[in-house]
């Protein structure tokens, strides 16, 4: 058994108080062994300000199994941690960045069965001159340096009750009519099919597309977009034989009998997206980044600094990102960790 690898996220956040009032109840919560690549000393002093009482080992990934049940197994970083709970400083950005590097290469390495990634300030990162947009992105990147492979990860958000994925992420709304196209669609859907089958275990994942438009356009009268760009996608995902259907108006795909009838819906931006999965599930959601030769889950929050040390953020999000990759892990095959095949293949 591999143990998932925990990044501490940004150190003045609730990731820290979260991966150790998730571990004093490990037995409790059943949750599967990780280690948490972090400054022992900084985890040490936490726990004191939270009034627990957790013991921790420095260990390599391969002592965290058995490690889990007597101490929180820790994956020493080099750099100290300063940051106080709620108050980013100079150590914040680079211990964040450097706990994912350590992560991905771990469980590229086959040290790890899964990454699973505490939530990060990205202010805090682009002050300190990190380029990429975010998590998603900084994971790609990761992956071609060590492999020269190029991915276009895609973001999802799961929860037992739906799966959405947002064809466009963080643009302003007057950019997406810019950045939306067929060929964005179609690759999107592609990757989504991919890994629903994959590592979701779909014998044939069913794919509900959002229109971009009120009521799907309304046939042109509120927008060509739907005519234009979005019916011909589902076209093409449909003639690589992909279970697509849509465009479907936004406002009805949300009720539970709507839902059931599809796996996952591609919504056209953000909050097309994230509007009803918070509103179903706004405590245990998970980040899936779909995409990748590894499995990559994230609790579905931010760093909340306003209530970090004080030992009242809800664990259900990272719990339940532990547990779905675990789950996505357990299903791994050499297909899962193969890139998605091209139209041409």
């Amino acid at each position: 058994m591999q143990p998932l690898a925990l990044t501490l996220g940004e150190p003045a956040g609730i990731g820290p108080d979260l991966a150790l009032a998730i571990w004093r109840r490990r037995a409790e919560l059943d949750i599967p062994p990780f280690y948490i690549v972090a400054d022992a000393n900084f985890l040490g002093r936490r726990a004191a300000q939270l009034g627990l009482r957790v013991p921790m080992e420095n260990v390599a990934p391969d002592r965290a199994v058995a490690t889990f049940r007597e101490a929180l197994p820790v994956v020493p970083l080099t750099i100290a941690v300063t940051a106080e709970a709620g108050h980013p400083d100079r150590t914040s950005a680079p211990v964040a960045v450097a706990a994912i590097r350590r992560c991905v290469a771990d469980v590229m390495a086959g040290a790890a069965a899964a990454v699973v990634t505490n939530p990060v300030a990205k202010n805090v990162l682009y002050n300190s001159g990190f380029a990429e947009p975010g998590h998603t992105e900084f994971l790609a990147k990761l992956v071609q340096e060590a492999s020269g492979q190029t991915l276009r990860p895609v973001m999802m958000l799961w929860s037992p009750e739906l799966a959405v994925v947002p064809v466009t992420i963080h643009l302003p709304l007057k950019e997406i009519f810019e950045q939306l196209s067929v060929g964005l669609i179609v690759e999107t859907g592609r990757i989504v099919a991919h890994d629903l089958s994959k590592r979701f275990g779909f014998a044939r994942p069913r794919l509900a597309i959002a229109g971009l438009n009120p009521h799907a356009g309304e046939a042109g009268t509120l927008g060509e977009e739907d005519r234009a760009i979005v019916a011909p996608a589902v076209a093409a995902l449909r003639a690589q034989g992909i279970d697509a259907k849509g465009p479907l108006p936004a406002d009805s795909m949300f009720h539970q009998q709507a839902r059931s009838s599809y796996d996952a819906a591609l919504c056209m931006y953000h909050d097309q997206a994230l509007i009803p999965i918070k509103t179903l599930a706004f405590d245990h959601a998970v980040n899936v980044t779909l995409g990748l030769p590894f499995v990559r889950t994230s609790p579905d929050h931010g760093t909340a600094f306003d209530i970090a040390g004080k030992g009242t953020a809800d664990p259900a999000s990272l719990i339940a990102a532990l547990r779905l990759a675990a789950r996505l892990a357990g299903s791994t095959s050499a297909a899962a960790d193969s890139p998605v095949p091209t139209a041409a293949s």
